[in-house]
């Protein structure tokens, strides 16, 4: 039969209420009771019941992730990190996409947190740049990390990414490369990804006295349909752009595809770079010149920064909370034709 808290209580000589609260981490035992019960648990192989475990913390082992945003992949991407930071231990993982827009979000918010009795919450942007999201977590007792490409909050509640600065290292590579005519898809309004990497782009552009017609901005929402009806008109222009710098990957394969369209060769005619490094980037030809966002890795220690003191060897500590994104140069990007 498997062992039971009963059977850990009488081995160790100890009561069962000294036993669960060595598996719920109580710091209402000395060390030497603790490390006891520890070895007879180790010893006999007994296995804690998650859910008596969870009526005792008044929580599931259940991490939720909300998000509202059109990036399929990103949102993909982050769930694999948070599984890979989840692995080995008892929590699990929820997803809830929320609107964005609803004048009832910060309830829908505390409702979706009520109703599965979640231990913590990974809040993707742009929902996680509403600071009314994170007051609420903290008055639900609800442990929370925001992503963002901008710092915004604690270390510990954080994993930040540095967009603004790589989109920058992204543009001063196509203006090394002799390209001075360089437009921009950029994402949705509301984004704070969007604001970063615009900036970036016009930081790069202003170093290098290179002035940005409002005509080579058209603005993307991050999806494929809208990078290729932002592309149509960035190649309607006359002279039209000898580069293009697209805020997301999607949205600079359009770009490519568009100018497949009109017969227009890349990088030959027009350099293309894009952001993300998704799998899309190496599959397309030519492959596409893009900047590396981490989101992986940020899901993984997003998701070590809430589980950190409920499992042995996760140390707060030692998570990063900004993580550097990295341009990846490939076949997409050329000299300009003299």
């Amino acid at each position: 039969m498997k062992p039971t808290i009963n059977d850990i209580a009488r081995i160790a000589g100890v009561s069962k209420k000294t036993v669960s609260r060595v598996i719920n981490d109580s710091p209402l035992l000395t060390e030497e009771t603790r490390d006891k019960v520890k070895a007879v648990i180790s010893e006999v192989g007994y296995v804690p019941n998650p859910q008596a475990r969870a009526l005792a913390l008044g929580r599931n082992f259940l991490i939720g992730l909300v998000h509202d945003n059109p990036n399929a992949q990103m949102i993909l991407n982050m769930q694999q990190g948070i599984l890979e930071g989840l692995r080995d231990t008892e929590f699990a993982m929820v997803v809830q996409p929320v609107n964005r827009s609803s004048p009832t979000l910060v309830e829908d918010i505390r409702g979706f947190i009520v109703r599965h009795r979640l231990y913590g919450i990974v809040i993707l942007p742009p929902i996680s740049e509403n600071d009314a999201v994170a007051r609420m977590c903290v008055d639900a007792g609800c442990r929370y990390v925001r992503m963002g490409s901008a710092v915004l909050d604690q270390s510990e509640h954080m994993v930040a990414s540095n967009d603004r600065d790589a989109v920058r290292d992204a543009t001063q590579f196509l203006i090394e490369q002799g390209h001075r005519d360089i437009a921009i898809v950029t994402g949705p309004h509301g984004f704070r990804s969007a604001a970063e990497r615009l900036a970036g782009f016009e930081d790069a552009l202003a170093a290098a006295n290179i002035g940005l017609p409002r005509s080579f901005r058209a603005q993307g929402e991050y999806t494929f349909d809208s990078g290729l009806v932002a592309t149509e008109k960035l190649l309607d222009l006359s002279p039209r752009p000898t580069a293009i710098f697209a805020s997301n990957d999607e949205m600079a394969a359009a770009v490519l595809y568009a100018a497949r369209l009109r017969g227009i060769r890349v990088p030959e005619d027009l350099s293309i770079v894009g952001f993300d490094d998704t799998p899309i980037a190496s599959r397309v030809w030519p492959p596409l010149t893009t900047v590396r966002w981490p989101i992986v890795a940020m899901g993984r220690s997003a998701a070590h920064k809430l589980i950190a003191g409920a499992v042995d060897g996760i140390d707060l500590g030692n998570e990063p909370s900004e993580f550097l994104s990295t341009l990846i140069r490939r076949g997409s990007v050329a000299p300009p034709k003299q």
